[in-house]
């Protein structure tokens, strides 16, 4: 597509080309004028009166806030949203909140420039409120191919503007829609298709560093878990104008075909076959039974030869595997493909180095076909990672536990209920208690119950888990002593700085570290401000009373990373 009128000629960090259009001037707002508003924020029209908005050139640092609007004709009624957005962009610019990695990734040196909050200073911020005219909740019509206004060309405009600024944020603190009652946070961001769509096209573009910023509260921002993304079609997201889908669809189509030409051009081969591979299930499209011919045109193989040997990255049986082809699978291990084979150099999208053939067919979601092929081509069920987890642990449906099973593959021997807990639905957990897995298993010291809150935030069934393990009898009092060597080392040293600066002088992934040992199942809920799940283990008559080994009560944890809406719940059930 065109370049956008120019929208993105070469910005400090480029993204040398533009791939969708730009129909309307994107308006940013300086940060060091948001810093200075209050209250309900104002739209466009007044702030278009006031001067406070710029239009974009080249060379402006500009973050894009992609937020879930809390009201049906106001994105943030009462302010909430954008006080907490102030609150951490000021923690920012003094640098005493950082952005950290997600807590089950491996890349924890992640950060961001040196010079970000130099940039953030001088810098600019695009909110939809701000910068689109006349803009509503999605009213009907905008996308039609007749709308001429403003506000229509501007919204079309989106994807062009988050390819143009240099950060994005995802701003989802947990708050409540002032029309609907629903509680709108994480989960719910990542449900929404035009939130998918935006995410989609920041992922997409050739930045050479696209991260996502993710801002839970005032007090905590993560880098997005790299597999959240590949999980969520826009085709299958929520929209509030329903001839909205097939346009915002078109968009990230769109994005996906030129991250192809471009990964295809200038490399690197592997993030090429990799994307390549996905293709077919972010788009939701049939996959095609490939022909060996086929096959090595498709991932830029020279020969059957190239796809077979394992020279780390994207090999021919990963691009199969991660494609979704059992047959092709098939035909390549009798080539001589090596079916033991592991990843290397794709920590980036959430494979990381060392995980087996089937933990990747597990990560991935694929059919339980994917699975039972490589089994029958001889793949180690119980083969492990260098983290020590075997492929169940990451199974994320029944049919992948059922046929890991079948191939003998051991829940119990890396704790295979706490990791499904974490990450799969209620159906999968299900599975594995019916194989008698213990609800409390807690092989490496933390349950089921607890990993749920620690790393179930993208999890939509986070709820219905729980449920399952409490009807399971799982000890909602359960107290975690986590064991693996990595976590007791990165502890160690978070609990020496606690003793000098306090739970409040802690980031928050440091503070998640010192005072995990003795947290119960409520004590991380509140730690990680998962407010349903905090109420569905008190009516479980989880004790909100028992402390951590620091002795912190889970009011305490709440208090120390700014959960003030848990405050009056866990009171409530204090003795």
């Amino acid at each position: 597509m065109g370049n956008g009128h120019g929208l993105c000629a070469e910005p400090a960090e480029p993204c040398t080309q533009m791939v969708h259009q730009c129909l309307f001037p994107m308006y940013v707002v300086k940060i060091s004028d948001f810093l200075e508003m209050a209250g309900t924020p104002e739209p466009y029209q007044v702030l278009q009166e006031r001067g406070l908005l710029h239009k974009w050139s080249p060379g402006m640092f500009v973050i894009f806030v992609s937020h879930q609007w809390l009201g049906v004709s106001h994105p943030d009624p009462e302010g909430q949203q954008l006080s907490v957005l102030r609150k951490a962009l000021r923690s920012l610019l003094d640098n005493t909140l950082t952005v950290e990695a997600d807590i089950s990734a491996v890349d924890l040196g992640k950060k961001l420039p040196r010079n970000a909050s130099e940039r953030m200073a001088n810098g600019y911020l695009f909110l939809d409120w701000f910068a689109i005219p006349q803009v509503t909740a999605r009213i009907a019509g905008v996308n039609d191919a007749d709308a001429k206004s403003d506000a229509a060309l501007a919204v079309q405009s989106i994807p062009a503007y988050v390819e143009a600024s240099d950060l994005f944020i995802a701003l989802v603190p947990p708050l409540t829609h002032v029309d609907t009652g629903v509680r709108c946070s994480y989960v719910t961001w990542l449900s929404r298709g035009w939130c998918r769509a935006e995410l989609w096209c920041r992922l997409l573009s050739i930045r050479k560093d696209p991260s996502v910023i993710v801002l839970f509260s005032a007090r905590e921002a993560e880098f997005m878990f790299p597999i959240a993304w590949q999980e969520r079609r826009i085709v299958d997201g929520l929209f509030t104008v329903e001839s909205d889908r097939a346009i915002v669809t078109e968009l990230g189509r769109v994005a996906l075909s030129s991250k192809l030409q471009h990964l295809r051009s200038a490399g690197p081969l592997s993030h090429f076959r990799l994307h390549q591979a996905i293709k077919p299930k972010l788009l939701g499209q049939v996959r095609k039974n490939w022909g060996m011919v086929e096959f090595l045109q498709e991932f830029n193989f020279a020969d059957s030869e190239d796809a077979i040997k394992d020279q780390g990255g994207m090999t021919g049986l990963l691009c199969a595997v991660l494609g979704g082809e059992p047959d092709m699978i098939r035909t390549l291990v009798e080539l001589k493909a090596d079916v033991h084979s592991r990843a290397w150099g794709l920590s980036e999208f959430g494979y990381y180095d060392s995980q087996t053939l089937l933990m990747v067919a597990c990560k991935s979601s694929q059919e339980t076909l994917v699975l039972t092929t490589l089994i029958d081509m001889r793949a180690d069920a119980s083969a492990a990672a260098r983290s020590g987890i075997t492929a169940i642990y990451l199974a994320r449906h029944p049919g992948q536990i059922q046929a890991l099973l079948a191939a003998k593959a051991d829940p119990h021997d890396s704790n295979a209920i706490t990791g499904v807990a974490g990450r799969s639905g209620a159906e999968a957990v299900q599975a594995l208690l019916d194989a008698r897995c213990d609800p409390d298993e807690s092989k490496t010291g933390f349950g089921p119950l607890h990993a749920l809150p620690m790393y179930g935030r993208s999890n939509s069934q986070l709820l219905e888990v729980a449920q399952v393990l409490i009807d399971a009898r799982a000890d909602v009092n359960m107290r975690a002593y986590p064991s693996s060597t990595v976590f007791m080392l990165y502890s160690a040293y978070a609990k020496l700085h606690a003793r000098i600066v306090g739970l409040e002088g802690l980031s928050g992934f440091q503070l998640k570290l010192a005072i995990l040992d003795g947290c119960t199942p409520l004590a991380v809920a509140a730690v990680m401000g998962e407010e349903p799940l905090t109420k569905l283990l008190l009516d479980a008559q989880a004790d909100p009373n028992i402390p951590n080994d620091r002795g912190d009560a889970p009011k305490d944890l709440a208090l120390a990373l700014g959960r003030t809406n848990l405050l009056p719940i866990l009171d409530t059930f204090q003795v």
